[in-house]
Formats: C-alpha cells, sequence, structure tokens
C-alpha cells in the first residue's frame, strides 16, 4: 500500500471513494456531486486529500483534511473531515495509515493539533482514534446551526 496526495489526476478514484463515503452517512448515490465537489477542493487548493491505493494503483481509502488556525493557540490546526476506507479492506491497517499520514502534514506544517469527530456510535473508528492517541473532549460541547 502506498499514501499519495492526490492531485487532480486522482480525481476519478478519489471521486469514487467520496460518493461512497457520503453513502456511508446515508447520502444519496451521486458520483457526479462528488466528483465536482473533490474538483472544486482540489482547483481551489482548499482541503489536502491522501489516498490510500494498492500495488495496481486501486484506491483503498482516503482522507480529507482542511487548515484552519486556533486563536488561543495562535497557532495552525487541520481539520480531519472525512476518512473512508473501502469496505472490502476495512481492518487492514488503512485507515490507521491514511491517519498517520495526516499527523505527519500537521507535523510538517508546524500545527498544534488535529481536530476530527466521529457519530458516537462509531466506535470501529473511536477505537482507531484512540490507539493512535487522540483523545476524546470532554472539556467542550460542539454546537452546529444547520442552515439548509
Amino acid at each position: 500500500m502506498d499514501i499519495k496526495r492526490v492531485t487532480l489526476a486522482d480525481l476519478d478514484e478519489v471521486s469514487r471513494l467520496f460518493d461512497l463515503y457520503r453513502q456511508f452517512y446515508e447520502q444519496p448515490a451521486d458520483l457526479d456531486k462528488a466528483r465536482r465537489y473533490i474538483e472544486a477542493r482540489l482547483t481551489n487548493d482548499e482541503s489536502i486529500i491522501y489516498l490510500a491505493i494498492d500495488e495496481a494503483g486501486n484506491g483503498l481509502g482516503f482522507t480529507q483534511l482542511y487548515a484552519t488556525f486556533c486563536s488561543v493557540a495562535a497557532a495552525p490546526i487541520w481539520i480531519l473531515y472525512d476518512l473512508y476506507v473501502d469496505v472490502g479492506v476495512r481492518k487492514g491497517g488503512v485507515g490507521s495509515a491514511l491517519m498517520n499520514r495526516a499527523r505527519e502534514l500537521a507535523e510538517e506544517t508546524g500545527a498544534v493539533r488535529i481536530q476530527l469527530e466521529t457519530a458516537v456510535d462509531n466506535e470501529t473508528a473511536q477505537s482507531v482514534y484512540k490507539a493512535l492517541g487522540y483523545v476524546r473532549d470532554t472539556d467542550f460541547y460542539n454546537y452546529a446551526l444547520s442552515i439548509r
């Protein structure tokens, strides 16, 4: 397995996985929408996406990160917003490899932390995060305002 930073040349494979990721979160299949979204992020340099590929170049999973800042620390942070591993290769270390590459990115860019959130019932992902040293926040509540 290799982990590579995605470019527009990888758009088809990442879009396929991104569409499956959205379906995991109960969104209807829409490969065109997935492709437009990923293409916009890459074209506008708004996110960094890493793709895990096998020896044949097939996508195994991806993670997408967004750069932002922590005002209190006066330093950059990364939001690990998306992480998806194809069903057929889960529990094979793909998710951990992607998470480790995200950590390397944070270290390379001088970030003070990586933040992520996951569903309360996603215990599989939580066990991976804990094994990699992530600590669940018990000091702050998360709030969101839905606009549409």
